[in-house]
């Protein structure tokens, strides 16, 4: 990065680089403001010596994001004040490296009195070898060179990739020349590499050319920062500059603040180049004098060169940029010919009212017919029409295409012109929802819809915004990436060649919780802090984390936002892109397009939606009517008494366990008690005490006050009411401030505002608004007082209803849906998690509790996704199945059309063997989707080779036009019409292996539990099963972990498990002294043996466990086994069975169980217990080898009586 260092003013400059490179730490094609400076200047006839110190950057840079500050390029400033006008001239040269503080800085400045320099440093195409880059500073002259800029910019993005690295052409350079300053780009820029290259006819001619592009504007660039070739390349650069009239300016090329960061910065640089500190083959482009110097260092180091200087001063003077920042630039939307944009927005909200209400009178709409005329008055007076008309457009075309669309999202829902135009679906007359909240006519600001579509669809809508305002105008926004704590860690142990183990302990020992950083995980992670204090290459890797953590490291894009601009968005914002020329997202953030002028709409992807859509269609399949999701009644008192009862898994906002307990305490009975629950769950109303109030004052257990009953009014009782008084959302303060002091609900939102800020000079010069008020409308002083109190108390816990209600609907919805059609609306929440095994695991589970038949997959029955047959049992998706993809099961399905398959060998040579390949056909076998064919899925593996060879012979035959005599290829079993016939000696699998694979093709179990091949040896140690468990009592429960939560306490980590048997489940709470001693025993899909107290879980009803002790079954079979008895018949006795059971058991010996053979004859038994060196140790492994060799029920473990 360049700083100019010049002869004329006091100012340390910064440099911020508004356009980043598309994922490396280096910047490419990147804009830049900054401020320009030099040491101390003294006006003429002025005594004083004027200037601004780092201080201005540290603020502009620490106030808007601290992380950015060893990040950024900071070069020298200058100060000059203007005597006549008495105007600050100051002007900054910055570069550093958060793009997203191009409008933030800029802001900044104007607030300090300072001009911004904008400007990009260009990778330009060397003509003779493509493959090579010069370098290139470009300056905004003023705002025609900043729209330059941004053309230039966006064209590298668009067109000009090269490996990833923007670049632009020479043409290109001079199509946008206007309004705009060059510098050569020093010894990196194509005059310097052909001086230094000896190359003196090309240096003369580029310097032609570029004087010719640029004339009076092009600058020979100086720089002093220690590395190879500088000096000759200056002496060369000055000759050449003096020969051809050029001037030259002096620039610092700082990439760190200080010189001990130059260690950080290479890290850094070695993080996006992939390379580690120590690699020889590595560039070392930079040397440890490229940190931030002194006003004082510049002027020495160039005081051979006083006009380098003092032509830094003349740039700074020639550069004039004034952006207009904060006034938003509607798209334009086509109204009909003879009406206004006003007129036709006014019309079409009227015609929605009646639309709504068909069958209401005049006298009942005439309330909607006031608050809609206000609304469009204030609507039309802020000059918004367009941008309701836009929303209300790219809605109803989702809604025309069968795109699920929300009910509504934030404040908006509080406006009943959203409401009458289809934006919205929820009546905000019915619910006091306020308008005012949404878009306040006494405090401009853009209004902010936030759309919630489905998630599978959502591009398209954005893809029709695109067709219809043009694709140059339309675009996503981008976010920036940072070096989090776990990644950060792990890249710099990577770059200074620590060993991987330390940086994956390192890593692991920081908390997964979101926002955590580095110094936060020393508060939190005690084995953390003691490993930096005993290993130093983990202080090593650590000390240099903390410099680089958060650190910007990749562009991302935003997950909904979308801007729309009126002409190209290169008007407002220079734009990014993937190599290809997609992905095209704004290079300014969610907030700074908002600054430039843009307009940004929120298209947001909710899953739910996609849920209740596929759930619908089911049930549309099998009814005679179609469903109405939007017509239910919503007072169902079914849908209450499953919420009442907590069973509200998969129900939209409704389904964590604290959710669960919050709604079986406060026993929902109507539509609005759903509204609240929303707005209760969160911490603020939490650990206030509001969550107890308000549900002791539903159950009578509180006497109701409005809302105190010290202080309280009765004109608050309408508006409390539906809150049993407890003042819940952010509409009632509106509305309290409007009712008792006679606020304007304009007023009273600037109010419910301030409060949230508590601004202590705000606050009192409100108190006084609200005490004049309520004394005008003849209330006691003293009384508005101490409801002002309480209301400025609840108005920090307030919640916005509008958004609280949308979602409350939403929740209500997939409550209905769950409580009438429960197949369909698991079947639809399953396949909206069918990439995710254990969130599927856990729908799975809820569907078979609430009695639902889930059956297993099916290639005659199944589809992608899961379905509902017509007996109303949920069938498995083939999506979930591991190893099998889209194509493939897009494959089987279409063959599948033409009938059903009739074996494995039909399967394989009626599907393309590209895309149903070995891995898709054993993912098939193993879970159980061929089990209908009627044959043992062992069997089927054995037989896939020739299936598949014979399936290849066909498709060969067929490429060749060949076609058998007899038809198909005969299989190896010509002589048979058994298939199967050469493969059915096949080991036969034991219940433990066909489990097993289920598992590894479905993440879990589902023909049988893994307890069933242990119950009867089980029931010796946990004689009762979980559902026929009784509370207050001792006892030992045997179980597989189905789930395990670890807990962090201050005495140490707790584990809660959850254990399943196949008859029920009971949560056991495993204490820090016990989880530590058994931690690798409590593992997940573990059958363990717990004893401890039993006691009623007050969550749930059902059963919880203190955990005391903790063994595996093979734990105590060792214990208490006296040996492992074998019955087998006689007959089978021969060379081939002593061989095998000897194999057998040898994998076992070395234990303290005997083995006694019981020798099986038709006229009796005799047993003989094998020598000592046959002694086994009883392991679970031993017994299923056992059971395959000899017989599932003639191996069993004798235990002491």
């Amino acid at each position: 990065m360049r700083c100019s260092a010049l002869a004329a003013a006091l100012l340390s400059a910064t440099q911020v680089l508004i356009i980043p490179a598309a994922a490396a730490p280096e910047p490419r094609e990147t804009l830049r403001v900054g401020i320009t400076g030099s040491p101390p200047f003294v006006l003429p006839g002025h005594g004083s010596r004027g200037g601004i110190s780092l201080e201005i950057w540290r603020r502009v840079a620490e106030q808007n994001d601290p992380a950015m500050v060893p990040d950024v390029l900071v070069a020298q400033a200058k100060v000059c004040i203007e005597r006549e006008e008495f105007t600050k001239a100051e002007a900054l040269y910055v570069r550093a490296k958060k793009p997203e503080l191009a409008v933030k800085a800029y802001k900044a400045a104007a607030d300090l009195g300072v001009k911004l320099i904008a400007g990009a440093d260009v990778h330009l195409v060397d003509p003779l070898d493509q493959g090579r880059h010069h370098e290139l500073c470009l300056l905004a002259q003023n705002e025609r060179g900043y729209r330059n800029l941004m053309l230039l910019l966006s064209r590298s993005y668009q067109q000009g990739q090269y490996l990833g690295r923007p670049r632009v052409d020479q043409d290109w350079i001079a199509e946008y020349a206007e309004g705009v300053i060059a510098l050569s780009g020093g010894r990196r820029g194509d005059i310097g590499q052909a001086l230094l290259n000896g190359r003196e006819d090309d240096a003369r001619a580029a310097i032609e050319r570029w004087q010719h592009c640029f004339p009076d504007r092009f600058y020979l660039e100086l720089q002093r920062t220690g590395r190879a070739d500088e000096e000759r390349y200056l002496h060369a650069a000055v000759d050449l500059a003096s020969r051809f009239s050029c001037p030259v300016v002096a620039t610092n090329d700082v990439r760190f603040l200080h010189a001990d960061e130059f260690e950080a910065h290479e890290a850094r640089v070695c993080i996006g180049d992939g390379r580690t500190l120590d690699d020889p083959r590595r560039v070392r482009a930079y040397s440890e004098q490229q940190y931030l110097r002194s006003a004082e260092e510049m002027a020495e180091l160039f005081a051979d060169i006083p006009e380098a200087l003092e032509n830094s001063v003349e740039i700074a003077r020639r550069c004039s940029l004034s952006l207009s920042l904060g006034q938003p630039s509607l798209p334009e939307y086509p109204v009909p010919s003879g009406e206004t944009i006003d007129q036709f927005l006014g019309r079409l909200s009227f015609e929605g009212l009646r639309r709504r209400f068909p069958h209401w009178d005049d006298a009942r709409l005439k309330p909607y017919c006031e608050r809609l005329e206000f609304e469009l008055e204030t609507i039309n007076q802020m000059g918004f029409p367009g941008y309701f008309l836009v929303v209300m457009d790219f809605i109803q075309w989702a809604k025309d295409q069968d795109i699920p669309v929300g009910p509504g999202r934030g404040s908006g829902a509080g406006s009943l012109v959203a409401y009458a135009l289809g934006i919205t679906d929820l009546d905000p007359i019915e619910y006091d929802l306020l308008f005012e909240r949404f878009l306040n006519p006494e405090r401009v600001s853009m209004p902010d819809f936030d759309v919630d579509f489905c998630m599978e669809r959502r591009d398209e809508v954005i893809d029709y915004v695109a067709q219809t305002y043009g694709r140059q105008a339309v675009s996503q926004i981008i976010t920036f990436g940072t070096m989090a704590a776990k990644a950060v860690v792990r890249d710099v142990a990577r770059v200074q060649g620590k060993p991987y183990g330390l940086a994956d302990r390192m890593s692991k020992l920081i908390p997964f919780e979101v926002g955590m950083t580095l110094s936060k995980a020393l508060e939190q992670e005690e084995q953390l802090v003691a490993l930096l204090e005993e290993d130093s290459s983990a202080q090593e890797i650590w000390d240099m984390a903390v410099q680089l953590e958060g650190v910007t490291r990749n562009a991302g894009k935003h997950a909904g936002g979308v801007v729309i601009a009126p002409g190209a968005l290169t008007d407002f914002s220079p734009i990014y892109c993937d190599e290809d020329g997609s992905g095209v997202v704004t290079q300014y953030d969610k907030n700074d397009v908002e600054e430039a002028g843009l307009v940004k709409f929120d298209f947001l992807g909710l899953r739910t939606l996609t849920i209740i859509q596929w759930a619908t269609q089911m049930i549309d399949a099998r009814a005679t009517a179609p469903l109405d999701i939007d017509a239910i009644p919503l007072d169902d008192p079914d849908v209450f008494r499953l919420m009442q009862a907590g069973d509200t898994t998969a129900v939209f906002q409704l389904e964590s366990r604290g959710m669960k307990e919050l709604i079986k305490n406060l026993r929902p009975d109507c539509f609005e008690d759903i509204i609240a629950l929303v707005a209760l769950f969160r911490p603020g109303p939490l650990q206030s005490g509001m969550v107890e109030n308000f549900i002791n004052r539903k159950h009578g257990r509180e006497p109701l006050a409005y809302p105190d009953a010290q202080y309280q009014h009765e004109w608050l009782q309408p508006i409390l009411e539906p809150t049993y008084g407890i003042i819940l959302y952010q509409e009632q303060v509106m509305q309290i401030a409007q009712v008792l002091a006679g606020y304007t609900l304009g007023g009273a939102d600037l109010l419910r505002r301030a409060m949230g800020k508590k601004k202590p000079e705000e606050m009192a010069k409100q108190r006084s608004v609200f005490e004049e008020g309520a004394a005008a409308k003849g209330i006691d002083p003293i009384l508005a007082i101490k409801i002002f109190d309480l209301v400025e108390k609840f108005a920090g816990y307030g919640f916005n209803k509008s958004h609280s209600a949308a979602y409350a609907l939403v929740s209500y919805q997939t409550a209905w849906l769950k409580t009438h059609y429960p197949s369909e609306f698991m079947a639809a929440v399953m396949s909206s998690e069918i990439d995710n095994t254990d969130k599927l695991l856990t729908f799975r589970d809820e569907a078979k509790r609430m009695g639902l038949v889930v059956q297993p997959p099916s290639i005659q029955s199944g589809e992608y996704a899961f379905s509902v047959d017509d007996a109303g049992h949920i069938r498995y998706g083939l999506g979930a199945i591991k190893g099998l993809g889209e194509g493939p099961i897009g494959n089987l399905l279409a063959a599948r059309e033409e009938g059903p398959f009739s074996s494995l060998f039909d399967l394989c040579a009626r599907t393309d063997p590209r895309k149903m390949n070995r891995r898709a056909l054993e993912a098939l076998i193993k879970s159980g989707a061929l089990d209908e064919l009627g044959v043992e899925r062992w069997v089927m593996l054995a037989a896939l080779d020739d299936a598949i060879k014979a399936a290849e012979q066909v498709a060969s035959n067929t490429a060749a036009g060949m076609t058998d005599l007899f038809g198909d290829v005969m299989t190896a079993s010509e002589t048979s019409d058994d298939l199967y016939q050469e493969h059915r000696g096949a080991r036969p699998w034991s219940l433990t292996e066909l489990l097993n694979a289920e598992k590894e093709s479905l993440g879990s179990f589902l023909s049988g539990h893994p307890m069933e091949a242990f119950e009867t040896e089980v029931r010796k140690f946990a004689p009762r099963r979980i559902r026929e468990l009784q509370a207050n009592n001792q006892g030992v429960v045997a179980g597989l972990i189905m789930d395990i939560r670890t807990i962090k306490t201050q005495r140490g980590p707790m584990a809660v498990l959850t254990l399943d048997d196949g008859s029920g489940q009971l949560e056991a709470t495993v204490y820090n002294d016990v989880f530590t001693e058994h931690r690798d025993l409590l593992q997940k899909d573990r059958i363990v043996l717990l004893e401890g107290r039993l006691q009623v879980d007050d969550f749930n009803g059902g059963l919880a466990m203190r955990t005391k002790t903790a063994r595996s079954l093979e734990q105590a079979r060792q214990a208490k086994v006296s040996q492992l008895r074998l019955r087998v018949a006689s007959h089978r006795v021969d060379d081939h069975f002593n061989t095998l059971l000897a194999s057998t058991l040898r994998t076992a010996v070395g234990g303290q169980c005997p083995v006694v053979m019981e020798y099986v004859q038709p006229k009796g038994s005799v047993a003989v217990r094998l020598g000592g060196a046959w002694q086994v140790h009883p392991s679970d492994a031993l017994l299923d080898e056992l059971r395959i060799a000899v017989g599932s029920d003639a191996v069993d473990w004798v235990y002491e009586a």
